[in-house]
């Protein structure tokens, strides 16, 4: 499978090997859209990018894709397409419709499909949506307390994000744990710049903290997570609805609590060193991630496992540290040294509940996540 995400101004692929579950080769173009764009794969390339299509075609020229079957493609909303499906015309016109649920997102992901579609005219093309994982929300999750009929007529819901990636963990989990996913309750922690939870009870997604944009939830890198609705209305009516925008998608989260960074390392380091800033972030930041937690663990009824995955989640002891501390109460004795060494077993051997790192990789879950589509 050659999967492809396509972001603002980049393009990932992966060639992967959905039998060995191992990727053969693996890169990115980055500063798609300006004279300025590389090639980061075996070395670092300059080449000539002013799209995706020519972005792709940049990496046929160096990289041997023979033999490829599917193309692959992440599309971060896919609104209320249920499954990962086949693209087709009538696919790909549901996804134009979905464009102001994600504009930071979906555009990329088409212009990336449309590429594909170009060079590869015979191959089928397989859309594996952020959202799909999420489409088993109970009525109670995904519904907002507003007027019935917005939801009806104009599908102001919540949806989720980062479902790929939850779905992918939480069975990496299941096999760590030597337990089936369909006895278990877990809590999934996507941390990164972009964060999400997700309460997974017996396999399937029943609550998340993203909405109806991955701007709800959890403090994020530059995105505020949740907020008071009052909040936004006072900043439209001080900036306007284009600067608040900017305001809570740029501006807000680690970096606007800490006025300094939206990057842990910069934040762990200044703290340190007796940032104000970076202490204030770092407790709002880890806080809000264990009163989901705690959250989830109600809905579900009790919880078996807590999955930490991402960027942060894989890479940040202090950060899971101070999300597992405090929940003695739901059976998880956190071992300072496992933690430390990055697991993948956070907790004591003789915990009743174990907190986990699972080491994502949305690359591979897409790709089987097509094998699937195709009945491969």
């Amino acid at each position: 499978m050659l999967v492809l995400n396509a972001g603002s101004s980049s393009l990932k692929f992966s060639v992967t090997d959905t039998r060995a579950r191992r990727h053969l080769t693996r890169g990115v173009v980055e500063r798609v859209g300006s004279e300025d764009a590389v090639l980061r794969w075996n070395g670092t390339h300059p080449v000539r990018a002013r799209d995706h299509r020519e972005a792709l075609e940049a990496v046929l020229e160096r990289v041997d894709l023979t033999g490829i079957q599917a193309v692959g493609h992440r599309v971060v909303h896919g609104g209320d397409l249920t499954e990962n499906v086949r693209i087709d015309a009538r696919v790909l016109e549901r996804l134009e419709a979905f464009i102001p649920l994600a504009p930071l997102h979906n555009p990329a992901n088409l212009a990336g499909i449309r590429a594909a579609q170009a060079l590869f005219p015979e191959l089928p093309q397989v859309g594996v949506f952020d959202t799909a994982f999420h489409q088993t929300l109970p009525p109670e999750a995904y519904l907002y307390a507003i007027p019935y009929a917005l939801y009806e007529q104009h599908g102001l819901r919540r949806y989720g994000f980062h479902g790929t990636s939850h779905r992918y963990v939480a069975r990496e989990a299941a096999r760590l744990l030597e337990r089936p996913l369909e006895a278990l309750r877990l809590v999934t922690l996507h941390l990164g710049n972009g964060a999400s939870a997700t309460a997974i009870r017996f396999g399937k997604s029943v609550d998340t903290s993203m909405g109806f944009t991955p701007l709800e939830g959890l403090v994020m890198g530059t995105r505020s997570g949740d907020l008071d609705p009052g909040v936004v209305l006072e900043l439209v009516k001080r900036f306007g609805l284009e600067e608040t925008r900017r305001i809570l998608n740029q501006e807000s989260g680690l970096k606007g609590l800490s006025s300094l960074s939206h990057d842990l390392r910069d934040l762990h380091k200044a703290r340190q060193e007796g940032h104000a800033g970076a202490e204030r972030a770092l407790s709002v930041y880890t806080y809000r991630i264990k009163k989901y937690v705690g959250a989830f663990a109600a809905a579900m009824g009790g919880l078996d496992a807590l999955v930490f995955t991402g960027g942060v989640g894989e890479n940040d002891p202090e950060v899971r540290a101070r999300v597992v501390q405090g929940l003695e109460f739901l059976g998880f004795v956190l071992d300072p040294e496992r933690n430390q060494e990055g697991g993948p077993y956070l907790t004591r051997p003789e915990s009743p509940a174990h907190a986990l790192v699972v080491p994502t990789d949305e690359e591979l879950a897409i790709a089987l996540e097509v094998a699937q589509v195709l009945g491969a």
